[in-house]
């Protein structure tokens, strides 16, 4: 198979994957699929495809973040996706679960950008001044492949399994959040289903996006003023049903809530 066919195959499958609902096979294997660079070209082609429908980006999502989920997929760096504006949610709003395959809910750190991030070689510095506030996020992950059987080809090409995200109303400044030990229990149906913390996402969430910044402006693709970054799971991924009640809390950094409907 051409190498352009077969990613613009791996595209479209994908992209009638989520417009019918219905789950494919791994397109890693399908369309032979190989190697990081391979499947964000995949990926960037249903990114180019959805904003010439008209839909709008609004940041991105950090993946991967977790060692163990590293090891497992034998990578040793995060991965990202693309968020777009229709896919937010705000604190209490109900969720869509017609809108998605099989989805999961994952406690997070939403950082906020107030700056343009697009120095060649991106300090630290200019990166913390680039930071305009933090808030508690949902983030609703989804994957178009059979069961979650992912590798790591699939979930970069797959837009880093992005579904939606919910995000909270009280913004907080960086210099009043201590990120790494932020503690976080997120509850489904009033029932605790998963704990973590901040040192859980690549020891500390900061790492996380300042990574993605970096990467990011080496692309030629910066993080702007406004831009949403979802910087990782601080915590187990939980299964999300039609019905269920999500209520996440961050110490220090406050509540967010939604209904899947």
């Amino acid at each position: 198979m051409n190498s352009d066919n077969k990613l613009k195959d791996a595209a479209l499958a994908l992209r009638q994957a989520r417009m019918h609902r219905r789950t494919i096979a791994r397109v890693s294997e399908t369309f032979a699929i190989h190697g990081a660079d391979q499947a964000y070209q995949v990926s960037r082609l249903n990114t180019d495809a959805d904003v010439a429908q008209g839909r709008r980006i609004s940041g991105k999502k950090i993946g991967l973040t977790s060692k163990a989920v590293q090891q497992q997929l034998g990578v040793d760096q995060p991965d990202y996706g693309v968020l777009f504006a229709d896919m937010e949610l705000l604190d209490g709003q109900e969720l869509e679960t017609s809108r998605l395959l099989q989805p999961k809910a994952e406690g997070e750190v939403a950082f906020v950008m107030g700056r343009d991030l697009d120095a060649e070689h991106l300090t630290w510095a200019q990166f913390l001044r680039g930071i305009e506030y933090l808030l508690p996020a949902i983030e609703i992950v989804d994957s178009a492949i059979d069961g979650w059987k992912i590798t790591l080809e699939d979930t970069i090409a797959d837009n880093a399994s992005c579904g939606l995200y919910v995000l909270g109303l009280e913004p907080r400044r960086l210099a009043d959040v201590c990120l790494a030990g932020l503690g976080m229990d997120l509850r489904r149906n009033g029932h605790t289903a998963s704990v973590g913390s901040g040192a859980a996402c690549l020891g500390n969430p900061l790492l996380a996006v300042h990574w993605l910044a970096r990467t990011m402006a080496a692309r030629g693709e910066p993080l702007k003023a406004g831009d949403v970054v979802l910087s990782g799971a601080l915590g187990p991924m939980v299964p999300l049903h039609q019905g269920d009640a999500i209520d996440l809390e961050i110490a220090g950094l406050g509540r967010v809530r939604t209904q899947a409907v």
